[in-house]
């Protein structure tokens, strides 16, 4: 089950953050971030994987970077993975692929950032299971750790079907659901009556 505790566990890579109902910047509301890496010495790093991108589309984008073939013969869910550098894309992966460019987040998943990965998806081949994440979400050292503390955030693993799923307007939903949390029943802030 997520982190409840007083001190968040160090080492969240690989981990999904789900945005408590109370998190009410909009950058962040109901997401559901994969969090691609983590330290204390560095902060950490994610895509949101829950909010797609209506344009531009997967077939435009590849357009725009010259990546034949014209239609591709693959196409992949296009996310708004976060506030940071939201020009610039980056593909999570099943970890059945890899190459240049390519971190591996963990056993089961890869975050690469070079162009070969898309040329590979537009051709047919590629990871099994892929999205592509225009922008991403930062966080400084100690800054991560400090909203989990505030309530801002749970954590949970990851599934396939929550992470590379097509259907982003239930994952928010869904992750609560598999950690069998209803988070309409949660309650952000204690008073004193």
């Amino acid at each position: 089950m997520g982190t409840f505790d007083d001190e968040p566990a160090a080492g969240l890579t690989g981990q999904l953050l789900i945005a408590m109902p109370s998190l009410l910047d909009r950058a962040f509301q109901q997401t559901v971030v994969f969090l691609c890496a983590h330290s204390a010495e560095d902060g950490a790093m994610g895509l949101v994987v829950n909010r797609r991108l209506a344009e531009p589309g997967f077939d435009d984008l590849l357009a725009q970077l010259e990546i034949a073939p014209a239609p591709p013969r693959r196409r992949i869910a296009l996310c708004a993975g976060g506030p940071v550098e939201n020009s610039r894309g980056f593909v999570l992966h099943s970890s059945d692929w890899s190459g240049s460019g390519s971190l591996v987040v963990d056993d089961d998943v890869v975050l690469t950032a070079s162009l070969d990965v898309l040329r590979e998806i537009a051709d047919g081949q590629g990871p099994r299971q892929a999205l592509l994440a225009l922008g991403h979400a930062a966080w400084g050292p100690g800054q991560l750790e400090a909203e989990i503390r505030q309530n801002a955030w749970l954590t949970a693993p990851p599934t396939d079907a929550i992470v590379f799923g097509s259907d982003h307007d239930r994952k928010w939903h869904r992750a609560f659901a598999a950690l069998g949390v209803d988070p309409m029943r949660l309650v952000g802030d204690v008073g004193n009556a």
